[in-house]
This record gives structure tokens, sequence and C-alpha cells, in this order.
């Protein structure tokens, strides 16, 4: 039971970081606060507020399908839910000393956000969500405006993403973001990423399936805050992001062991999926190879 329970929740943690859900790159504000459960109040802790945090959902409160079900709601169809984990304890006697120990042991159980069910209104309370002034900057306005290859993008939620399956961007409501410059920083991230897709730039670092932290992940990042950082300069907003941006490409490079030529490729990348968001036509160079 307990080597179920760790891969139950290993598994899922690795389905959220590979969805886009990077925990140290989130400069927008959790408006909706700490997930707690519906009933009890009490906030959920350790692993399962990342867990919960990272479904994306713009309200905080769970429960469990029981308690949907004995509060008068249903589980919408389809939906799936996301497992908790909690300690028990069981006392055991040692067969040669005859004292008892308490052993602890890892259980799960899933519950589900109320926005997965029907029939709960009168039980959520009511929030106000946390709403920062934001500025449109003009010049990050016109490159997102002007571009025509992007895929639809999904606002809401509190988790920024490109999917490569359904080709879409989901982000962040702008109000939520600690700073415009954050916003566009963001946006332009998963904007980068979509241009890989096989319709675009046919990138296998985002057409193959890579598994999160391995190399070709590790790549792709690198060449999507590149590229960010890049459209970031562009606009004249690179002063106000560049800090964020140089802790995220250090934190992947230190997973390639700051290969410089791994630094060149991505930079090229980089560059050409920026022209394509920007329209340009990239000049033709013999691909860097890894």
């Amino acid at each position: 039971m307990k080597t179920e329970v760790y891969q139950v929740i290993t598994d899922r943690i690795i389905e959220q970081l590979e969805k886009g859900c990077i925990p140290w790159h989130k400069p927008w504000n959790a408006a909706e606060g700490m997930p707690k459960n519906l009933i009890s109040k009490k906030e959920y802790r350790g692993i399962n507020v990342f867990m919960l945090s990272s479904m994306g959902y713009g309200s905080p409160y769970w429960l469990s399908f029981k308690q949907v079900k004995e509060s008068g709601g249903t589980v919408n169809k389809g939906e799936k839910g996301c497992p908790v984990v909690y300690w028990n304890w069981i006392k055991k006697e040692d067969s040669e000393t005859g004292k008892v120990r308490n052993i602890p042991f890892l259980r799960y159980y899933t519950v589900f956000n109320v926005q997965q069910t029907t029939g709960l209104d009168t039980r959520i309370p009511k929030t106000e969500e946390k709403v920062n002034p934001f500025s449109a900057i003009d010049s990050a306005e016109q490159i997102i405006t002007n571009c025509t290859i992007l895929p639809p993008v999904v606002p809401g939620g509190n988790r920024a993403f490109y999917s490569p399956s359904r080709d879409v961007i989901g982000i962040p409501n702008r109000e939520s973001f600690d700073k415009p410059e954050e916003y566009y920083s963001t946006f332009f991230h998963e904007a980068v990423h979509s241009t890989g897709h096989k319709s675009r730039l046919d990138r296998t670092t985002v057409t193959d399936n890579h598994f999160f932290g391995s190399t070709e992940y590790s790549k792709e990042e690198l060449i999507a805050e590149m590229g960010a950082a890049f459209l970031c300069g562009i606009t004249g907003i690179l002063d106000t992001t560049f800090d964020n941006s140089a802790a995220y490409i250090q934190g992947w490079l230190s997973k390639l062991r700051k290969d410089p030529k791994i630094v060149v490729w991505a930079a090229a990348s980089a560059q050409k999926a920026s022209d394509t968001i920007l329209g340009k036509k990239s000049y033709e160079e013999k691909e860097v190879t890894t």
C-alpha cells in the first residue's frame, strides 16, 4: 500500500509538471487562496497544496465524492478527481521487547473541486478576488494582436501552459499578475512553445513526448524562456523581467550541465521562434546538433 501511494502521488506530480505547471515560475497571485476542504474549512498541507493548486481551478474548495453527495450535489459526468495524502498510525508490538510502537503509513483518497460539481452553490463561501491594476503595454499588445499564427488562448485559472495535443495556450487573468510586464513575459513564453507545433515550426522538443526533466524537455524550456526574453527586449520590458528569466534559464541549464553547445542551439531555435511570432522570415542555417 505504501509503495502504491507514493507511485500515485509521484505520477500525479509528473503529470502536472508535464502539462507546463512549473511551481518556481509563477509571477501571478493565487487569488483564490490556499486549497481547503469545503466542509471542514481546513487547509490542505504538504504536497497536497501543490497538487491541488496545480489543477488550475478558480476555487480553493475541494471535497470527497461522499461529501459532495451528502451535501446535496453531484460530480459532473466525466470529471476526474485529484488524490490527497494523509498519514495513518497503527500500533504494533515488538515481538522481542514487548514494547508497543506507533507505525506511520501513507494513505490517499480522491477529492473534487467545487467547479467539477453541480448543486453546491449555496455551500460555497463568497470570496473576493484579488485584482492588481493592469495597464496594457502597447508594444507588447501589438505583437500579440499582429501575430496570426497563435493558437486559441484560454484565459483564467491558476496555471500558464501550452498544450500541444489541444494546441491551445492557457494563462491566468491579466489582473492576477504582479506586474503587467510579467503577464506579457509569461504569455510570450507559452507563445514560443506554441511555435513548435507540427503545423508551425514542427520542433521535436514539442511534437515528441518528453518527460519532465529530460534533456529534450529542458531544451524546450530554454527555447521558450530565451524566446520570451527576445520578445521582451523588443517591447522594451526586459529590464523588468530579466531577473526572473535569468533565474529560470539558469535552473534549466543546471539540468543540462551548462553545456555551451546547447545554449547556442537553444538561442538559435528561440530566435527562429520569436521571428515566427513577429512575422519575420528567419535566415536559413544548418541545425546545430546537440
